[in-house]
């Protein structure tokens, strides 16, 4: 693709985005118009009206970017690291261990701080067990373990819903399909989506380098070993990250990255990393503000509506014969 088309697709991306985060902002249920919203946004109109923009709305935006563009990064890094195209930030085990600890917080009656920290803490310990057991075994072992350590989460996490109150079991439920509504953070969910923004950006060349396979990384003096942990271990934090913001949401990581290669028809990591990052951003943008509408004054899971949408997004994305060769080339 010319210079100028890949510009041009950027250009829509950035637009999309834009577009995605003023909806969310300027529309919603609490019969606040679009322009009574931005007037509150720059301190206007009355305390209401501004208490439900910089307090509910803004946070809820901002954390949504957030969210999306760390899993979509994290899905790119997965999948040059496995040189597998169904990769997924989740096949690390690493939202199953983090799924764990906020439910063991939630039980033991914890409050948001404690039940953050200890998605936190079980995201790492996840990590942690998968970096031991599949340690100097390669890419491959490590991507079984992954996988073992998923699955041995998500039964410990059915045991946790079985032994919790009634009273807990429809907040767990709800947190577990992805929920933004503990977002009340907006200056950390926009610096995590500035921080997937940068990292993409940074690993561009490695990320082709490793795709490329181990001969053409040790033919231009590529540290691959280091290169694989160090990538192996940013897309279990930012997947942490994203699951201690907004519980469980599937299907960013593994359609934004397909749906970039094929828009941009290529598999340039300067391009796709980036791209998917602000993708991502947009999808769970979106998908919140269908969560946040389309059955008020209920909210439905954030991460319901992406597996709705996601899932035949990308059964279309596995049919297109174009994506198949971008990830080959």
């Amino acid at each position: 693709m010319s210079p100028r088309g890949t510009l041009l697709r950027f250009v829509v991306l950035v637009a999309c985005a834009a577009l995605a985060l003023a909806a969310s902002l300027f529309y919603g249920t609490a019969g606040l118009g679009a322009q009574d919203a931005l007037h509150a946004l720059f301190g206007g109109a009355d305390e209401t009206a501004r208490s439900i923009v910089h307090d509910v709305r803004l946070p809820r935006t901002l954390a949504a970017f957030g969210v999306g563009s760390v899993l979509a990064l994290a899905g790119v890094l997965l999948q040059a690291l496995f040189r597998n195209p169904l990769a997924d930030p989740y096949v690390l085990g690493v939202s199953g261990g983090a799924a764990i600890g906020a439910l063991l917080a939630l039980i033991a009656g914890a409050g948001a701080v404690a039940t953050r920290s200890g998605a936190f803490m079980g995201a790492i310990a996840a990590i942690g067990v998968v970096a031991a057991m599949g340690r100097g075994g390669g890419m491959t072992r490590l991507l079984l373990t992954g996988v073992v350590v998923a699955s041995a989460c998500g039964a410990g996490v059915s045991v946790l819903l079985a032994l919790a109150d009634s009273g807990q079991l429809r907040g767990m439920v709800f947190w577990l399909a992805g929920d933004l509504g503990w977002a009340d953070d907006a200056g950390a969910s926009g610096l995590a989506a500035l921080l997937a923004l940068g990292l993409a950006l940074a690993f561009a060349r490695p990320l082709n380098v490793l795709a490329a396979g181990e001969l053409r990384a040790q033919s231009v003096g590529l540290d691959i070993r280091l290169w694989r942990w160090v990538i192996f271990l940013a897309s279990a934090v930012l997947t942490s990250t994203a699951v201690i913001t907004a519980g469980t949401i599937g299907f960013v990581g593994l359609v934004t990255p397909h749906a970039v290669r094929l828009a941009f028809r290529t598999a340039d990591h300067r391009i796709v990393a980036p791209g998917a990052a602000l993708l991502g951003g947009s999808f769970v943008v979106i998908a919140d503000f269908a969560a946040r509408t389309i059955a008020a004054p209920r909210q439905l899971p954030v991460g319901a509506i992406m597996a709705l949408v996601g899932a035949p997004l990308f059964l279309a994305l596995l049919r297109s014969t174009v994506s198949e060769r971008s990830w080959r080339q």
